[in-house]
């Protein structure tokens, strides 16, 4: 008898990330009403069914995090178990009113677009530099199986054994 290829039970989480340009610091007034909900709106993603890994510093949000030469630049990264689950935090939780006022706080980032998702394999944890790859891959080439977006999106990886 011979070992199972190790392959063949592969499975793929949806990784997603996004940017956006505050248009002040998160400590300013602009920013004191998104600010204040951060933490609850987190909550609201960690415990939404499909909801797999989020990237968070000690104080449990990534705003901290710069990896843009621009300052104002915050960015977020998780990964889902699939695309339905995202959708659902997304647009069927209180995330959806953040998503409505965004301009509010937030401007338009030239160039590049808001939020890029691709496949992981399960277990896996995206890094920062590779969303920030994903994301100009969508910005330069458009929707691919690399990198996409909500309006077109790409089903995960067939696995090796068929499934």
């Amino acid at each position: 008898m011979t070992d199972p290829d190790p392959r063949a039970a592969i499975t793929f989480h949806l990784a997603q990330f996004n940017v956006a340009r505050a248009k002040g610091p998160t400590d300013g007034p602009v920013m004191t009403e998104f600010m204040a909900n951060l933490d609850r709106i987190n909550a609201v993603a960690d415990a939404s069914p499909g909801f797999v890994w989020r990237l968070q510093t000690e104080d449990g949000t990534a705003t901290s995090i710069r990896a843009f030469d621009d300052p104002d630049m915050l960015l977020n990264l998780s990964v889902w178990e699939d695309f339905e689950s995202l959708h659902h935090y997304v647009y069927k939780t209180d995330h959806v009113d953040y998503v409505r006022r965004r301009s509010e706080w937030f401007e338009p980032v030239e160039g590049l677009p808001v939020t890029v998702m691709w496949w992981v394999p399960a277990g896996s944890v995206p890094t920062v530099e590779e969303s920030i790859e994903r994301l100009h891959h969508l910005a330069d080439k458009g929707p691919t199986a690399q990198a996409f977006s909500f309006r077109r999106r790409f089903a995960p990886p067939v696995n090796i054994d068929g499934s």
